[in-house]
């Protein structure tokens, strides 16, 4: 029988656990979202083993961190799971299904998006008990609830994990940043020698860009107010940064590809600040506690903006339309409208926040 939380009904708990498999193997800012879930797991379930079916990137990030992720295990790439990385030898998702299965998990959790993909895989684990979430054409898990694509992604999962007596303990992604982290960032930085302010210019969606011009704009004003103004990016961002760094006009310090993810959150960690578009590393500097103004279009400020302004400033677009062709990207998500909300074109759908509102919303953090 289901009790009840401040989320929503929480379901039963599942007895005599002592080992949990949790599918969550997409982006960085993806998995932030899920951390509060897992959390919540832990908290449930505190004598289980919590073991996450990741990339190999997470397995990275996890080694030596503490949290509520014991240990990682690598599911193949996959069609709707995750793409290989360039290095990557091709492996069987079924031969990954029967290693997997003599782990003997008691409980295993869909936390990866609709389950289309990922619902097969988690019920091929052959745990005891599976939940999850599940769209109209996925295939069904002992416990599921619905996956309704406008909902905060971190209430998403917390729902879901709710389904085995899991109720909420914090809806904050917290990510711990550990001494080696802190290490390689001051060996690649040095010491501050005034407060730090770090710009994130880059975005795998295209769309979810704000222009360089206007992160420049941003760096003018901030290193104007006495700020050092680092502009990170990974190596597929350099032309953005580049454009960034050219636009500005003042002293700014480039850091393309130079921090691995634990050295980048401890940059995070130590800036008054990040500005950054919609994407992973808004996301990461959120967790180890930074203030943050992201750009966001609408929709995915529904989704994915935290929802505390205390620290953080979300300013949002309210395009809906492609700047290029006028079509209406809406449909795709509510079918009884008219078009098919589909387009080829990729132009940024942010272009229109002007840059006054992120730096007097910078301004405001930095303040206190």
């Amino acid at each position: 029988m289901a009790t009840s939380s401040v989320l929503g009904p929480v379901g039963e708990r599942v007895p005599d656990v002592s080992r949990i498999a949790v599918l969550r193997a997409n982006a960085l800012g993806d998995f932030i979202f899920v951390l509060p879930a897992l959390e919540a797991l832990r908290a449930a379930y505190p004598a289980a083993e919590i073991v996450l079916l990741g990339a190999p990137w997470h397995a990275k990030l996890w080694r030596d961190r503490p949290g509520p992720v014991d240990r990682v295990l690598v599911v193949p790439p996959a069609p709707g799971i995750r793409d290989p990385g360039p290095d990557e030898s091709p492996a069987a998702v079924a031969d990954f299904l029967a290693g997997a299965r003599a782990e003997r998990f008691d409980l295993a959790l869909q936390l990866h998006g609709g389950g289309g993909n990922s619902n097969p895989i988690v019920a091929g684990l052959g745990a005891r008990v599976t939940a999850g979430l599940r769209a109209e054409d996925a295939p069904p898990l002992d416990r599921w609830i619905r996956y309704v694509y406008y909902q905060h992604e971190v209430i998403r999962y917390l729902e879901a994990a709710a389904l085995v007596g899991a109720p909420a303990t914090t809806i904050i992604p917290a990510l711990a940043v550990t001494v080696a982290d802190r290490a390689e960032a001051r060996a690649v930085l040095g010491e501050p020698t005034r407060p730090r302010v770090a710009l994130h210019p880059g975005a795998t969606d295209t769309r979810r860009r704000w222009p360089p011009e206007r992160f420049a704009e941003v760096a003018r004003a901030l290193a104007g107010d006495g700020y050092e103004v680092l502009v990170t990016g990974t190596p597929a961002e350099q032309a953005t940064v580049d454009a960034v760094v050219a636009a500005a006009g003042v002293p700014v310090r480039p850091q393309v590809g130079t921090l691995s993810l634990g050295g980048l959150a401890a940059c995070y960690a130590d800036c008054a600040l990040v500005v950054s578009n919609d994407t992973g590393p808004l996301h990461l500097a959120g967790s180890v506690g930074t203030p943050t103004v992201g750009v966001y279009w609408i929709g995915n400020l529904i989704n994915g903006a935290t929802p505390l302004r205390a620290r953080h400033r979300p300013i949002a677009s309210w395009t809906t339309r492609c700047p290029v062709c006028g079509i209406d990207c809406t449909p795709g998500i509510y079918p009884h409208r008219p078009g098919d909300g589909d387009c080829p074109h990729r132009d940024s759908f942010v272009a229109d926040v002007p840059a006054v509102e992120v730096v007097e919303a910078a301004r405001e953090l930095l303040a206190g």
